[in-house]
């Protein structure tokens, strides 16, 4: 699994071919499978390609799924080849972390408790027997750029943040990250420690008054998601992004300053924005005429989707193209076993 010439998104080569923006598969290779062939990808020597366009993807590959080792083996495959990129997610980011030790040898850059534990549960359990693979990828990670920007378009996993993205550029010169900026990244309030809490998981407002909700897969919240696309709002209801509601009373009070402050401003006249993260729900649809979300909650039997991009400067509904994910059962075929 040598990594091969060029490294991921160096920067993205920008051809006269469309490019195919893939949101958070999270384990489910069938789905992936059956998208790469609706998209008009075929499996060549074991890679799958298409001869006009270049895939994507958002980031959020593994954990949670049945079949993460094939999805990462798909997904390396093409970027290897050249026949895609990636960008990072909070997923790899945070299972790099989880199996990062800190510089004392003491811990872990993220802490090994019960609930850090049930999320990558599954990744853990399918790399059982292939540790060294699995630290192989786990430096293919570190290598992942955190956003990707062309002329056209901006990639990123949960949020465009220009301010920090821009001093990361002039202070560590590149969009990737480092070991050491992996371990500073771990100190809650470090510059590091921002760039990835706002690129990888997103804008978010503390719930007032200390109240919790309760979210559908069982974890206890402080905090609820916030877009930052939302032009003058008015009322905490103006600004969540979740699937999980906020309860009425809470959704109906005004912000305050404080929180305003808090939110970012993503505006019509910026470039097109792609991003997942967000466990979206329905039917794929631009968020605004310059932003979409590609993250369907494949894993929850949702949709596994893409964005078809050509030479468009206002998205289109029509450019969304998914698989409706069922219950992933059995064993992938062979050849994608690895």
């Amino acid at each position: 699994m040598g990594h091969q010439a060029g490294r991921i998104g160096e920067p993205l080569r920008e051809q006269s071919r469309g490019i195919d923006l893939i949101g958070d598969v999270h384990g489910c290779a069938i789905s992936l499978c059956l998208l790469l062939d609706r998209l008009g990808y075929r499996r060549i020597n074991g890679v799958y390609q298409h001869p006009e366009r270049r895939a994507v993807f958002i980031g959020d590959i593994v954990d949670r799924g049945p079949h993460i080792r094939e999805a990462l083996h798909i997904v390396r495959a093409m970027v290897d080849a050249g026949h895609a990129d990636i960008i990072m997610g909070n997923h790899e980011y945070n299972l790099l972390c989880y199996l990062t030790p800190t510089p004392d040898g003491e811990g872990f850059l993220r802490a090994h408790t019960a609930r850090h534990q049930r999320i990558l549960q599954q990744t853990l359990d399918q790399f059982a027997g292939h540790e060294h693979e699995l630290q192989e990828y786990l430096d293919w990670f570190l290598d992942m750029p955190l956003f990707i920007e062309t002329e056209r378009f901006r990639a990123v996993h949960a949020c465009w943040h220009q301010e920090l993205i821009d001093r990361l550029l002039r202070e560590h010169g590149s969009n990737r990250i480092d070991r050491d900026f992996l371990v500073r990244s771990a100190r809650e309030g470090s510059f590091e420690w921002e760039v990835i809490d706002r690129l990888l998981r997103g804008t978010h407002l503390r719930l007032p008054d200390n109240e919790v909700i309760v979210s559908k897969d069982g974890f206890k919240r402080h905090f609820f998601r916030t877009k930052f696309w939302a032009e003058a709002p008015q009322r905490l209801a103006d600004v969540v992004f979740q699937p999980d509601p906020l309860p009425e009373h809470i959704a109906r009070r005004p912000l305050t300053d404080s929180q305003r402050n808090d939110l970012l401003y993503y505006g019509p006249d910026e470039k097109l924005l792609f991003m997942g993260h967000y466990w979206c729900e329905g039917t794929p649809a631009p968020l605004t005429d310059n932003i979409a979300c590609l993250d369907f909650s494949a894993v929850k039997y949702g949709k596994l989707v893409a964005y078809r991009l050509d030479d468009e400067t206002v998205l289109r509904p029509e450019r969304f193209v998914w698989v409706d994910v069922a219950r992933e059962v059995g064993r992938m075929d062979g050849e994608l076993q690895g």
